[in-house]
């Protein structure tokens, strides 16, 4: 008799949680899903990732940050996949508040539970940008993972297609600021694509796992892309770096939390974020999906 593997999933409301819960369950897997709001996930995401709440099989209302919501979370649980990240500007929290405490009272429950397999996402490139807070604050819990005596995997994607979406939402509205001359590369992945990875992981030995999608392009010809997906001609303003970093300490005045998210995105335009090639999904596809979907 073949005994049906359960894994939490955390993040399970985000782009990549979405496609990681249809495909441990298309796989077979009995799947907990840890979101803040159930609401979220009864219909399609911005960017095209399905509903799941039909789907799972066990729901958790919780949040890291809160630890008496999230007590009992790895009961009888065998794999954790970690989606969980700080995403957008919080009043509240931090960084280090989500990526790094949160997850670590995840881990923590994961390690006192003798689960099999802990799967954790974090970033591409980590090496180049390690003092960005929100680097710093996911690296720091990859360390504490590797010495967890559990049996891990570290993917490391370079960006999502949903990351790309808003270079189409900007080209929608006619114009995009550019920071810099935009002729570092990326080859970022589909969500379905890379969550068929994360699950492929769940076999094999302990490692890291850099993830990329199968088209390589310049930041510039994506913005171009979004254009032509929006049937616009493109208008691009090209910002000098050193204003964008200016705009940056002056944000941090005011608002350190957004200056924090904002660094990562200036940051990473400053070198190529080339990883090797997953999946059969398309960026240009994915725009034009968008695009239909916007008529």
């Amino acid at each position: 008799m073949t005994v049906t593997k359960k894994v939490l999933i955390t993040g399970a409301s985000g782009y990549l949680g979405r496609y990681a819960v249809k495909e441990f369950k298309d796989r077979g897997y009995y799947v907990r899903a840890l979101v803040r709001n159930p609401e979220k996930i009864k219909t399609a995401g911005l960017h095209g990732e399905p509903a799941v709440y039909n789907i799972v099989d066990e729901i958790i209302t919780g949040d890291v940050t809160s630890p008496e919501t999230i007590a009992g979370i790895c009961k009888g649980i065998d794999i954790v996949f970690c989606a969980l990240g700080l995403t957008s500007p919080d009043a509240h929290h931090t960084s280090y508040d989500v990526d790094y405490l949160g997850n670590n009272r995840i881990l923590d429950q994961a390690i006192a539970e003798h689960v099999s397999r802990f799967i954790y996402v974090s970033v591409f490139n980590q090496d180049k940008m390690p003092e960005i807070p929100t680097i710093k604050a996911h690296e720091l819990f990859v360390a504490e993972l590797k010495k967890s005596g559990l049996s891990w995997v570290v993917m490391r994607p370079n960006g999502y297609f949903s990351d790309m979406g808003r270079f189409f939402s900007m080209a929608q509205s006619g114009h995009i600021f550019m920071i810099g001359e935009g002729e570092k590369k990326i080859n970022p992945v589909h969500g379905a694509d890379l969550a068929k990875v994360c699950v492929d992981a769940v076999n094999g030995d302990s490692r890291e796992i850099p993830v990329g999608g199968p088209d390589i392009y310049t930041f510039k010809e994506t913005m171009e892309l979004a254009f032509n997906a929006c049937g616009k001609t493109p208008w691009i303003t090209e910002l000098p770096m050193w204003l964008a970093e200016g705009a940056l300490m002056v944000t941090g005045l005011f608002n350190r939390n957004l200056a924090d998210l904002l660094s990562f995105a200036v940051e990473a335009l400053k070198f190529d974020h080339v990883a090797p090639a997953y999946g059969t999904r398309h960026l240009k596809d994915f725009f034009a999906e968008l695009a239909a979907v916007k008529h």
